[in-house]
């Protein structure tokens, strides 16, 4: 008597026969195999291609040029101090010139803005995760500044560290800083997707860890009383167009263009954080709009260069959705149109040169060193 297909037993209920449930368990076992060896070969290729990008972009060979001391030092008035912490791309890696950084960028244009000197000091450290910032932090507060500007995350997705513990030391750091009379600017984590030296379905990847930090980095943020600013992939539509020009030679760092283009989306915030007057931000004023904070802050991975902050609506802080958040997003400019605003507004109508008393000489390339030498995919 065949065993194959459904047979009723003594008590009316029908079974499965044994060669069907054999059967069954093979293709379960088969099908169970396929994933495994899918997936494993969905490993093997992400890590070749994680290899790949290491390969392509070089190792560092030099600091980022030291940007530290008093800008505008002719104007009246105490200095303003002014601290950067994060990674590289706080530091300003991939430029030789001191002016050419982000912090410095910042700072000159701060200065000018507000009519006031203003001291920075760089604390960023190139390679650094969030737990990074523990050390920074700790130098930043003795130095009581009136405003902190942070860039992290770069390095954090390339370690793929658990999103609550970089965001947990996000937080912290910025809840010291706060707690110190200090006003926060967090550039949140960048679309790693927009590297071009990383391929897909790697570069995929990237875009989506990238997002999910940021969004949770904004949230974090701004229920701690800080201002976020999305940068996103606010270079890579560009980098198509004019790929020499925004980034470094290595194709992951930011160029002097690049830099500029960063601290134009940041300086309106930083202005707003310091309580600048609604005329000293309106050269870049784009749109405002109110939402909830996640609302918020999803839409500002979407949307690079959107400035994100608390606000109250009817007088509370809360709906019964949550925390109100107020956007703000930037006219959408590309390629030279969008350089030559980007230095306008930092450096103002002549795009003058930064003025200066440095507090640190600049440190000379090494011998063989590369115009926009930067560093790997890990140590952003």
């Amino acid at each position: 008597m065949s065993t194959v297909g459904h047979r009723p037993s003594p008590t009316g209920r029908i079974t499965i026969g044994r060669t069907t449930f054999v059967r069954t368990a093979q293709l379960a076992a088969f099908s169970a195999g396929a994933t495994a060896a899918t997936a494993i070969a969905a490993a093997g290729l992400l890590y070749g291609q994680a290899r790949q990008a290491r390969r392509i972009i070089p190792l560092a060979e030099a600091p980022p040029p030291r940007c530290d001391g008093l800008y505008g030092a002719r104007l009246p008035g105490k200095p303003l101090t002014m601290v950067v912490l994060g990674d590289s791309s706080a530091a300003g890696y991939g430029v030789h010139r001191p002016r050419e950084t982000p912090g410095a960028l910042l700072a000159t244009g701060i200065s000018r803005r507000l009519r006031r000197p203003v001291r920075l000091h760089r604390l960023a450290v190139v390679g650094a995760r969030s737990e990074g910032l523990v050390p920074q932090v700790e130098a930043a507060v003795e130095l009581r500044p009136e405003l902190a500007v942070i860039l992290i995350g770069g390095n954090d997705v390339t370690a793929r560290t658990p999103v609550d513990v970089a965001v947990g030391h996000l937080v912290d750091t910025v809840r010291r800083l706060r707690a110190a009379g200090t006003e926060v600017v967090v550039g949140t984590c960048p679309d790693l997707g927009a590297i071009k030296p990383i391929q897909p379905p790697l570069r995929w990847l990237a875009r989506r860890w990238s997002r999910q930090l940021a969004a949770a980095q904004t949230v974090a943020v701004v229920e701690a009383g800080a201002w976020t600013v999305s940068l996103g992939d606010l270079l890579g539509p560009r980098f198509a167009a004019e790929p020499t020009r925004l980034y470094s030679w290595d194709r992951f760092h930011p160029s002097a263009e690049g830099y500029a283009v960063a601290a134009a989306v940041l300086l309106p915030a930083a202005l707003g954080a310091l309580g600048a007057s609604t005329a000293s931000r309106t050269a870049v004023a784009g749109r405002e709009k109110v939402r909830t904070l996640p609302q918020a802050a999803h839409e500002a991975v979407r949307h690079a260069g959107t400035e994100v902050r608390g606000t109250r609506v009817g007088g509370h802080e809360r709906g019964p959705a949550g925390r109100w958040a107020r956007l703000r997003r930037r006219p959408a400019l590309s390629g030279r149109s969008w350089q030559t605003v980007a230095l306008r507004w930092l450096l103002g109508p002549s795009g003058a040169g930064v003025e200066r008393e440095t507090d640190h000489p600049q440190q000379p390339m090494p011998t063989g060193s590369q115009p926009g030498l930067s560093t790997t995919a890990q140590d952003c």
